[in-house]
């Protein structure tokens, strides 16, 4: 073939395979333009199709354009959140988070601000069950009760049990290092963790323990054991000993392990104490002992398994069975482990069935006062007031002006103090007594306010003995934040500058109708822990309201703040007061929008010092303390805040007073998908005028408490290797 030919050959084949590229090329354009044409078609049929998606598009948006778009669209981006970028379905329903968050808002009241027109109470709710229904995909017949989290015993509960189940008191506090905390308590299991160290402490916990309640020698064990373990006299014989021991841990690790045990542990345990006492010297009481010693080391002890009911046919949660549920009451309102009544109750599967009844028996126990003590000393902090620092000294510098009389009678009045009790004359008392009735005259406080031991366990007292007359009298929870009572004994009142009381026993007072006092906020607990070392805190003071009180705490402060005293650097006067501190602060655009928030708060607290005392001045200037609050209500002092909290906001305080004793019951930290659980529980309280009853029943009786998604084998493969060891 001639090159000409084969020129023109290949040019054709060119043409042909340049041809056919271009048709595939177009095929394929027109198949991708078709293919997303339908996929749009889909996706566009899909958003119709989600039931979620729809409503949102017709009735949820409609609301939030017309309250929320000046803020959160139209361009607007405020906290980074844009509503009208949530376009397709995983933007609208996929973020519970966001969700969540918008919703706290609105039922606070904080969104839409309260200068800007806001939803109808039943937009709002048609908001929130949007909210509930289609992204948290709650079920009110069935919340979701949450993941199960193994707890280990923190050391109040480990001393209580202790305590319980052999009769020994032995120092937690002294042998084991503090608990770690999460969302503010100690009963979190994700935080309860067994470090190596831990365990080797539990290890020589468990041989003390044994080895005080359990004698070693023939003598001992005539001369010191009543009836706890050893109910009768050890019989004679091997196999008649063997079953004498296998009786005695049976029924010992039924109450440890808080469930029954199976027959192979026992086989392995009332081995393990004949394999003592069978050596020479040994008694039979001995190696029971030993026995009790690998009870109290193990997991199935230290840490609370739990088991759950057989499922039933439907779709539900499934039961925790009820032994977990007797320990689940136990360790909430006693704080150790179930006694024989609820043993019974689990054992003939009565327990669920007669709840209401058990916690009014429980309540009434001595043993719920761990629970007054413990959730208390967590929840409002109540318990750091034992350990925290305050100048008395430099506090009250900031009220004193120059007065020589009153120096000379402070010096005087200090002379005779340290002269001592039993060195100091009847008229020299009595002079005492004068000053001091001087300066309540005067100042409208005691001579020398202080924070003694004393001092500080009567205003943790007090703090306890509120709370407990409140559940134990069933009274309204409303009075945890107002009331016209409050517990006192006559050191306490002294620092109140309350009359009339007498004696170091604590006792109901009903204060008088001027009396700024009553209620949680006003206690010497909660304003001693949110003071500084040598002033008030109003940061801290309105921090712990919208955290303790309003469940809406602020996030926390951007890195590199500069100290609140800066602020006060470009004022003229010569000694600001915090009020002009904090507007100084509060001119800086990043700390403007949270201290916006808890700085009214805090500051209406400011007649309290950092040592509880009333004051009307600081640096000679008269206290302010009136404000608004970010919701819009005004108020003059802080006595008509407290009537504003209580009246205008008792719903939010009855949902952060749930969301704080169901965190405490359950051991976890609350999500999303527990807000059907709350809501059910504050509709409950709410109905019965905000009894404290509706409150532990609610929990009580609620999914969370009752049901959980699946039970954890961990601490039985724990104990397994612990047993074997």
């Amino acid at each position: 073939m001639s090159f000409s030919v084969k020129s023109q050959a290949a040019a054709r084949l060119s043409a042909a395979t340049a041809q056919s590229v271009w048709g595939a090329r177009a095929f394929w354009s027109r198949f991708l333009l078709a293919l997303l044409a339908l996929l749009a078609s889909w996706g566009s049929a899909a958003a119709d199709s989600v039931p979620g998606s729809a409503d949102f598009r017709a009735h949820v948006r409609p609301i939030l354009e017309t309250y929320c778009f000046d803020c959160h669209g139209d361009g607007a981006r405020k906290g980074n959140v844009a509503f009208d970028e949530l376009k397709t379905d995983q933007a609208i329903l996929g973020n519970p988070e966001l969700w969540w968050k918008a919703l706290k808002n609105i039922r606070a009241g904080m969104m839409p601000p309260a200068k800007k027109a806001r939803p109808s109470p039943e937009q709002e709710q048609a908001i929130a069950q949007w909210i509930k229904s289609a992204v948290f995909r709650v079920d009110p017949a069935n919340p979701d009760p949450g993941r199960v989290t193994v707890r280990r015993l923190n050391r109040v509960e480990y001393r209580n049990t202790i305590r319980d189940l052999i009769g020994i008191d032995y120092d937690t506090q002294a042998e084991f290092p503090p608990d770690d905390t999460g969302f503010g308590f100690d009963t979190i299991g994700d935080v309860l963790t067994l470090s190596p160290m831990l365990l080797e402490k539990y290890l020589n916990a468990a041989e003390k323990i044994v080895a005080e309640a359990v004698p070693e020698k023939k003598e001992e064990a005539k001369a010191k054991i009543y009836a706890r373990f050893f109910p009768s006299e050890v019989p004679a014989g091997s196999k008649a000993r063997r079953a004498y021991a296998r009786a005695i841990l049976k029924d010992f690790a039924r109450k440890a392990f808080r469930h029954p045990v199976d027959e192979k542990t026992i086989d392995r345990l009332a081995a393990l104490a004949e394999d003592v006492y069978e050596r020479p010297g040994k008694t039979v009481e001995s190696g029971i002992g030993q026995a009790m010693v690998a009870v109290l080391a193990s997991p199935r002890f230290l840490f609370r398994e739990e088991e759950t009911e057989a499922k039933s046919s439907d779709t539900g949660y499934p039961l925790v069975d009820e032994y977990s549920l007797a320990a689940r009451l136990s360790y909430f309102l006693w704080s150790t482990m179930p006694d024989e009544e609820l043993m019974r109750l689990a054992a003939e599967g009565h327990l669920r069935q007669n709840l209401p009844a058990q916690m009014e028996r429980m309540l009434k126990d001595k043993r719920s006062k761990d629970f007054v003590r413990n959730f208390t000393g967590q929840w409002l902090r109540a318990r750091d007031v034992d350990n925290v620092q305050i100048d008395s000294r430099a506090v009250l510098a900031r009220e004193r002006g120059a007065d020589p009389e009153m120096e000379r009678l402070r010096r005087r009045y200090r002379d005779l103090e340290e002269k001592g009790e039993e060195q100091i004359s009847k008229e020299e008392k009595q002079e005492m007594a004068d000053i001091s009735a001087t300066f309540f005259k005067r100042f409208g406080r005691p001579l020398h306010p202080s924070l003694s031991t004393e001092m500080r366990k009567s205003m943790r007292e007090e703090t306890e003995e509120v709370f407990s007359y409140v559940v134990h009298e069933d009274r309204s929870l409303l009075e945890l934040i107002d009331s016209d009572y409050t517990f006192l004994n006559e050191r306490l009142a002294h620092q109140y500058g309350i009359t009339n009381v007498t004696g170091d026993d604590m006792r109901r007072v009903t204060l008088p109708a001027d009396s700024p006092r009553g209620g949680v906020l006003t206690e010497g607990t909660v304003l001693v822990v949110t003071s500084n070392p040598t002033r008030t805190s109003p940061v801290k003071r309105g921090l712990f309201i919208l955290d303790c009180i309003l469940g809406t705490p602020p996030p926390p402060p951007p890195a590199n703040i500069p100290p609140l005293e800066d602020a006060a650097k470009g004022l003229t006067n010569e000694t600001p007061t915090l009020r002009e501190t904090l507007a100084a602060h509060r001119a800086n655009v990043l700390c403007a929008s949270c201290h916006n928030r808890m700085d009214p708060l805090g500051l209406a607290m400011e007649n309290f010092n950092a040592l509880g005392v009333w004051r009307g001045s600081e640096f000679k200037q008269p206290i302010d303390a009136a404000g608004t609050l970010l919701t819009g209500e005004s108020f003059a002092d802080f006595k008509q805040l407290k009537h504003i909290l209580a009246q205008k906001h008792a719903e939010d305080f009855y949902r952060t007073l749930t969301e704080k004793m169901l965190t405490y019951a359950v051991g976890r930290g609350l999500d999303y998908y527990d807000v059907e659980t709350v809501d059910q529980i504050v509709s409950r309280i709410e109905k019965s005028n905000g009894r404290a009853s509706a409150l532990l029943s609610g929990i009580i009786e609620s999914a969370a408490f009752q049901k959980c998604r699946q039970p954890s084998s961990r601490p039985v493969k724990l104990a397994t290797l612990t047993l074997n060891k």
